[in-house]
């Protein structure tokens, strides 16, 4: 079994002890490559350092989270703009909107999302989403640019049925989390995750955050880590009804065509 975690938070503190043993326990696990998240200016260019660090095992997004989109300037679009000219920066994100905890505010998120769209137009790369609390507004702007990019992720879904077959419409791919195993809040994944074509689903655990809740024992520090991600896709063969092994071939050979990885061996 061969494995992509398409989003992982490597250059999140709690990694920086032990992020060796992270990525051994990993493999062990057939967590063979990762996409590491950047999530702002400095978050992209350290992604993107981590994955020079491990050729052919990691690879970066590089963008700005709605969370830090009053951040966003030009030097921050020039930044990006030259992280996205290097091979291993496969994915223009985490963008999007949030209209959950508008740390940020919605005029200032749709201006931020939209230079990042057009960024990705640009570059000619993906693009990895998040959108929370914000469908209407972020299906709308996101299909004005829809055909004009190669490929668009909603990363981490976990919203309705009609959402979903929005983003199908679309064209997306729909990255599924340990949010599914989450009783009090991701059971409706359960159903939706059968509608989801095998050539549109890829599989993340958003490490460190979303520890599945039926990983049995649980760690006693709560830190996700890449290593659950075959938990992850074991639970979703269960529930789309198919062998771990299909589930686990089909993501890995979407994720590769999606973000132009090299076919694994």
């Amino acid at each position: 079994m061969s494995l992509i975690d398409i989003g992982a938070n490597l250059t999140h503190e709690s990694f920086h002890h032990d992020l060796d043993a992270v990525m051994q326990r990993a493999h062990a696990h057939g967590v063979d490559r990762m996409i590491v998240t950047g999530a702002s200016r400095d978050g992209s260019a350290s992604a993107r350092v981590l994955a020079a660090r491990h050729p052919a095992r990691l690879f970066a997004t590089a963008g700005v989270h709605p969370h830090h989109a009053v951040e966003y300037d030009d030097a921050t679009d020039a930044a990006l703009r030259e992280f996205a000219q290097d091979p291993a920066v496969v994915a223009i994100g985490e963008t999007g909107l949030d209209y959950n905890r508008n740390y940020s505010p919605r005029g200032v998120q749709l201006q931020v999302f939209e230079r990042q769209l057009q960024l990705a137009v640009d570059a000619g790369k993906p693009l990895f989403l998040h959108q929370r609390d914000a469908h209407g507004d972020f299906v709308a702007l996101l299909a004005r640019y829809r055909d004009k990019v190669p490929g668009a992720v909603v990363h981490c879904f976990t919203d309705t049925g009609e959402a979903l077959r929005d983003y199908l419409a679309l064209d997306c791919h729909i990255g599924i989390t340990g949010w599914i195993c989450d009783e009090r809040r991701g059971t409706h994944l359960r159903e939706l995750v059968r509608e989801i074509p095998a050539n549109r689903l890829m599989i993340e655990t958003d490490a460190p955050y979303l520890l599945p809740r039926t990983v049995r024992p649980q760690p006693a520090h709560r830190r996700n880590e890449p290593m659950y991600l075959k938990h992850i896709c074991e639970e979703i063969a269960r529930d789309r009804g198919e062998s771990v092994a299909v589930t686990a071939a089909n993501s890995t050979a979407t994720a590769e065509a999606f973000f132009g990885l090299p076919r694994s061996s």
